[in-house]
């Protein structure tokens, strides 16, 4: 009977074994950018030995905008779509944001940020609700639409202006903790966690993986597939 057990114990740690082997070379991509990042990093220190904190600090704030854009593509490629009006609708919230901010109190803007992130939601639903009604496929939508955000922007600030809140400069500005980690790489990993881990473990996350992954077959499962999409574009903005 001890014999039996243990045979019949055997697949389960085979499958344990095996699950935890296909976890780790299906992340094997994640592990490369971020051994190819420490490299960079090492090779940098090597040529320029003053390569420092300040240069991180500047790296990191001139990626930020790209990486928001990027993880707000994301969200639309996993869900089986493209999404051009980005640069447009991040012009449009952060000029809005400007404009209001101008004259405004440090309490003022908190409400300006609020705003703006409700703007984008709503625009980003706006660009789904035109791409799931027309029927017309995304990148043409959303490339006539990225005109139109663009324009748009241009009537709330006509020309360069504006101004931001003390406490939101200080977010990027400064180190965290540690002098060696920038404030700005602290946001940008905080802001990929708000957004990947609830779509990685909630039932609108797993939908958007279910239409962009077969957009037919989702359907026969029962998920809303229109709701979806405008649910990813939304999330975009």
């Amino acid at each position: 009977m001890s014999a039996a057990a243990e045979t019949a114990g055997r697949p389960a740690g085979g499958g344990t074994r095996a699950g935890t082997v296909r976890s780790l070379w299906r992340s094997a991509w994640t592990f490369g950018l971020v051994g190819l990042l420490l490299l960079l990093f090492l090779v940098t220190r090597a040529i320029k030995p003053t390569y420092g904190a300040s240069e991180l600090e500047s790296l990191a704030i001139g990626a930020l905008p790209i990486a928001f854009a990027a993880v707000a593509q994301a969200v639309v490629v996993i869900s089986g779509g493209i999404d051009l009006t980005i640069g447009s609708v991040m012009a449009l919230t952060n000029v809005t944001a400007a404009a209001l901010m101008a004259g405004g109190s440090e309490e003022f803007a908190v409400l300006v940020v609020v705003f703006v992130l409700l703007l984008g939601l709503v625009v980003g639903a706006l660009n789904g609700l035109l791409v799931v009604i027309t029927r017309v496929p995304d990148i043409i939508v959303t490339l006539a639409l990225s005109f139109v955000w663009a324009g748009a922007a241009l009537l709330v600030l006509k020309s360069p202006g504006g101004s931001t809140a003390a406490w939101l400069k200080g977010l990027i500005d400064d180190t965290f903790l540690i002098v060696w980690i920038p404030e700005a790489l602290v946001l940008l990993l905080a802001a990929v966690g708000v957004v990947w881990l609830p779509l990685r473990r909630s039932r609108l996350g797993l939908s958007m993986y279910a239409v962009g992954s077969d957009r037919l077959a989702a359907f026969r499962s029962g998920v809303a597939v229109g709701r979806t999409k405008i649910a990813a574009y939304a999330v975009t903005g």
